[in-house]
């Protein structure tokens, strides 16, 4: 609807960019003030909220260009788009993002001996928080389109910049893709926030974001008609599905082993 806030000659901001930005602070700070209220340093949640965001930038990048390179798009015919200005504003996977901050949360925890489950309590409010504002800015820019649609929602995309950075159908009604998860990541979020205050045992909120994210995602995928998410099992299911049922399995267990690790103090006393 809105690639870019304004042009002037060969230099613009892109909404998508501006919005993500806004998204990924607006989260870190739900995340270092959770996380204080649980008695973890500010300055450690900082330092941990840093590193997943950069390794959700790279490997959403990863996973969008591994896809497009399988799918026999753009970078399979020309290596050097990769590193040109049109790949770096044209977003990514989520999933790919997502999986890449795992396995640094892994690490990080493990080195600076913050307490795991806890911690990932404390961030996944934030995390839906900056999802749901970073998917207006999925909106904006026209990528992660549906299907085309009769229904009274369809959007119409008109501005020929989406088009040309990364594919959007014109004049044509599509499932508003963008803003259906949009909403459904800030329902998460309020939710979370609600359990949050309530929590039982850590891991709790971590569990219920993998869960009900993974559960969303994996059906909104059938209304998704955007190229570069891989597909599995003969076209059945794209990649980014099964990557949902692993998050969606992955909540299920962390609830059901309900950890023995007592809540921190600083919530339990609330």
């Amino acid at each position: 609807m809105c690639p870019r806030l304004f042009q002037i000659g060969n230099f613009g901001i892109p909404t998508y960019g501006v919005l993500v930005a806004t998204g990924v602070l607006v989260g870190l700070w739900i995340s270092v003030r959770n996380s204080v209220r649980q008695g973890i340093k500010a300055e450690n949640a900082w330092d941990f909220g840093i590193a997943l965001v950069l390794a959700g930038i790279v490997g959403a990048k990863v996973l969008y260009i591994i896809l497009d390179w399988r799918s026999g798009h753009m970078y399979g015919q020309n290596l050097r788009e990769i590193f040109t200005l049109d790949t770096l504003q044209a977003g990514g996977v989520f999933s790919g993002g997502l999986v890449a901050a795992f396995v640094v949360a892994a690490w990080f925890l493990r080195k600076h001996h913050m307490p795991a489950l806890a911690t990932l309590d404390a961030f996944a409010p934030g995390l839906a928080m900056g999802h749901a504002i970073g998917r207006l800015g999925c909106f904006a820019a026209g990528c992660c389109y549906g299907k085309p649609t009769h229904h009274f929602w369809g959007v119409t995309f008109t501005n020929p910049l989406a088009n040309q950075l990364v594919g959007t159908p014109l004049g044509e009604a599509l499932e508003p893709t963008q803003l259906f998860e949009s909403a459904v990541e800030l329902g998460i979020f309020l939710l979370l926030t609600w359990m949050f205050k309530r929590k039982k045992f850590d891991g709790q909120i971590f569990g219920a974001y993998l869960f009900l994210y993974g559960t969303a995602r994996f059906f909104l995928e059938f209304l998704r008609d955007d190229p570069g998410r891989g597909s599995v099992f003969g076209g059945a299911l794209s990649g980014t599905q099964l990557i949902a049922m692993g998050l969606v399995l992955a909540g299920g267990l962390i609830w059901y082993l309900r950890p023995t690790a007592k809540v921190s103090l600083a919530t339990a006393t609330r």
